[in-house]
């Protein structure tokens, strides 16, 4: 019997990560925006506006510092503004212009991967996501092991 070889796989996924990353990087260049202000609107647009901005630092996966960069330019274009809701959290919202902008980025990219889903059957939808969640999950549990 020949052994399974691991290492091999996770080269693979890991190359496909990275290709995935960098086609999104390409779609955000050509829609204007850095990567991190496309996380972010993509972000408000899959959660809604006005969005907690801990929710962006969560869902999002950047930094802390690298969402308020990216708000703080997105801010300064006039796209959204901080709204306090209690003395240590504030909510993200859109403005008129905000939403403009998101539909015409983010909202594309969106479309897109949709578009990618609703052509795939329906089980192979289910069955990558529930792979993709079984890793995270297993990923999570040995990170705290490190």
């Amino acid at each position: 019997m020949v052994e399974y070889d691991s290492s091999k796989a996770i080269k693979r996924y890991n190359h496909l990560s990275g290709e995935i990353d960098a086609v999104y990087h390409e779609m955000s260049f050509k829609l204007g925006l850095s990567d991190s202000a496309m996380i972010v609107l993509y972000t408000i647009c899959d959660r809604g506006s006005p969005c907690p901005l801990r929710e962006i630092c969560r869902c999002s996966g950047l930094s802390k510092q690298t969402v308020n960069s990216a708000l703080r330019k997105l801010e300064t274009e006039g796209a959204v503004y901080l709204k306090p809701v209690s003395a240590r959290s504030k909510s993200v919202c859109l403005t008129e212009a905000g939403q403009a902008l998101a539909v015409r980025t983010a909202g594309k990219i969106i479309e897109i991967e949709n578009d990618i889903f609703a052509s795939w059957p329906r089980e192979d939808v289910e069955k990558y996501l529930e792979l993709a969640e079984a890793f995270l999950s297993a990923l999570r549990e040995r990170a705290k092991q490190l």
